[in-house]
């Protein structure tokens, strides 16, 4: 193992996406063109293009596009604005963040804390090790601790040998956040780093933050995750010059030339989280919106012991509420007896757990969502921009799903379950932003027409538009071209397609996630493996490679039946279904190539 860290032990994160006034100005005027030129497209779908002769075609479409439109209004009310980076100076005492303190003139504490169950000790070390070199400009108390959920004797002697402190627990309750509860009850930072068995911490990460903090109401601030070990990649000359010879290698050179840099095998599971943390976390700290992620997150104790207590008030309320309703409806009396309304409470408070972190297998996002809607403190969060640690990314197709399907799930699983919509205490650009968030794992219902309707036309000829004309393309392409142009603009400095790419291809995992919260299927927790798994993954993508079949197949007929005049086919309707499922099967492209993807080292020593 640590050969394989190694390796990487000598690269730096990009330096966070500069702000720009201007670029913020451009891009608002150009989103909301888009907005405009979409809403008209989008009415005129509905008015004038329906083809009436194939309404169960036409209308699945149309839904799709609406649906799609109105995710692209949430996306851009997302991205509306952001703020210039500002980095506050490292506060010194407790009073500094809490000013109201009995102790403010005492140094700060924190307790670095790493959630683990069945990771290599040795990977966990190197978290360890990094976490003793965190540096501070003031007398700061830093403690470590490695929460292991696994009871592992190596793990505890490893934590032992290292001058860290070891933590375990009798049961797995709660999973990560149960773990994080127990932890939390042997301990008493005012501070708290939360870490995964991954984490390693760079020596900036408190001198950064905590300076955030001296706003009393600043609850957590959310670091951006970065995996460091993500492959270099090659370039596309040298690609197909090893494959092919200097003829590739000169054709690779032009077409670079005219499209630029071109770089493959760098991210083959789409897991750089630049998109993510940059641009759609960071531009929710307008809104007081930004949402916990786990590992590389800060948290002032005070609020989340706070906010646990007040979610654990109102749940023995509503379970004694409940309680006294059944007693009364049974007993047919209007009123219970003062010693059995205290029965009652206590029982309720007996049965009820109170937990900083809620037991779900997404607590982050959960428990950032209980504690913006604490109006009476008005807790706040920060997305802070410069990545203050760095982390293993996905290694294989499987891990990858294990982590994705978690997401989708858990986020979906809040939607039907608890719904922040309609919960008490956020305000309004909140619950848009957490809309935002839960309406995107929708998006593979939508996608899936999407991905099927140029087969459809492809094989039959029927269309879902009255005419492919001018008419058609003189409402498409303007809503096509100022979308992408609002886009670039909002996403400035961050590679957009691998996203979109990824996004679309994710349908068969994010129909699986639907399917099961609606069955009402529990979503479990799992641990993202941190080593290659083994094993052909081709598998898992049996769905997206029957798109590219299909999509292949379609338009192969499509072009043959058009050309010897035996299908009802139009030209224009060839051409633009052809287009949209090839650019449909650039999308699946990508996760194939992932499931087939071997690390160079593995490939070096099969070869070998």
């Amino acid at each position: 193992m640590d050969d394989y860290f190694l390796k990487y032990e000598d690269r730096t994160p990009e330096p966070p996406l500069a702000y720009s006034a201007v670029r913020e100005l451009v891009w608002q005027f150009l989103a909301t063109v888009a907005l405009v030129v979409g809403a008209w497209y989008i009415w005129w779908r509905w008015t004038a293009s329906l083809n009436t002769d194939a309404m169960w075609f036409a209308i699945p479409l149309v839904l799709a596009e609406t649906f799609a439109f109105f995710g692209m209004v949430l996306f851009v009310f997302n991205l509306w604005k952001d703020d210039p980076i500002e980095v506050p100076v490292a506060p010194a005492t407790l009073g500094d963040i809490s000013p109201d303190h009995p102790e403010h003139e005492r140094i700060l504490s924190v307790d670095v804390m790493f959630a683990t169950y069945n990771e290599d000790p040795e990977l966990v070390l190197l978290g360890i090790l990094d976490a003793q070199n965190i540096t501070y400009p003031h007398p700061i108390e830093i403690n470590i601790h490695v929460l292991d959920d696994g009871r592992r004797d190596e793990m505890r002697a490893v934590t032992q040998a290292a001058g860290a402190n070891y933590i375990s627990r009798s049961t797995n309750e709660g999973f990560k956040a149960g773990n994080l509860r127990h932890a939390m009850e042997q301990t008493s930072g005012d501070i708290l780093v939360i870490c995964d068995a991954d984490t390693r911490p760079f020596p900036t990460i408190l001198e950064n933050t905590l300076g955030y903090f001296q706003d009393p109401k600043m609850a957590w601030v959310q670091t951006p995750q970065w995996f460091y070990d993500l492959p270099d990649g090659e370039a596309l000359d040298t690609m197909l010059d090893r494959k092919i010879g200097p003829k590739g290698a000169t054709f690779g050179r032009a077409i670079q030339k005219i499209i630029g840099p071109v770089q493959l095998g760098t991210d083959p599971f789409v897991s750089d989280p630049k998109m993510f943390y940059d641009i759609i976390q960071r531009r929710r700290n307008w809104a007081n919106a930004s949402f916990c992620c786990g590992a590389g997150s800060i948290h002032r104790r005070e609020a989340v012991m706070e906010a646990a207590l007040r979610s654990f008030g109102a749940q023995v309320e509503n379970r004694m509420h409940a309680t006294e309703e059944v007693i009364t409806v049974s007993s047919k009396e209007r009123d219970i007896a003062p010693d059995m309304m205290d029965a009652i409470r206590t029982e309720a408070a007996t049965t009820e757990i109170l937990t900083p972190y809620r037991f779900h297998v997404s607590e982050d996002i959960y428990t950032s969502i209980v504690l913006h809607s604490d109006r009476e403190r008005g807790w706040k969060s920060k997305m802070h921009p410069i990545v203050e640690s760095k982390m293993l990314s996905p290694q294989d197709l499987l891990t990858w799903t294990v982590q994705r399907y978690k997401y989708a799930g858990g986020s979906l699983d809040i939607l039907v379950n608890d719904n922040p919509l309609f919960r008490r205490g956020l305000t309004f650009p909140q619950r848009v932003m957490y809309a935002t968030t839960f309406y995107s794992y929708l998006a593979p219902i939508w996608n899936m027409i999407f991905l099927i309707a140029p087969i459809i036309y492809l094989f039959t000829g029927i269309s879902p538009v009255s005419a492919y004309s001018a008419d058609f393309f003189w409402h498409l392409i303007p809503f096509l071209v100022t979308l992408e142009l609002a886009m670039m603009a909002g996403t400035w400095g961050v590679s957009g397609f691998a996203a979109k790419a990824s996004y679309l291809s994710f349908f068969p995992l994010g129909m699986r996630a639907i399917w099961s919260v609606v069955r009402g299927q529990t979503i479990s927790f799992k641990v993202t493996p941190k080593v290659r798994q083994s094993g052909n993954f081709l598998g898992l993508v049996r769905p997206q490679i029957a798109v590219v079949v299909a999509t292949g197949l379609a338009a192969i007929w499509a072009m043959f039946g058009f050309g010897f005049g035996i299908t009802s086919h139009s030209a224009t309707g060839v051409i633009s279904n052809v287009l949209w499922g090839f650019n449909n099967c650039l999308a699946m492209a990508g996760i194939i190539g992932a499931a087939l993807w071997v690390p160079s080292a593995i490939e070096k020593s099969d070869a070998s």
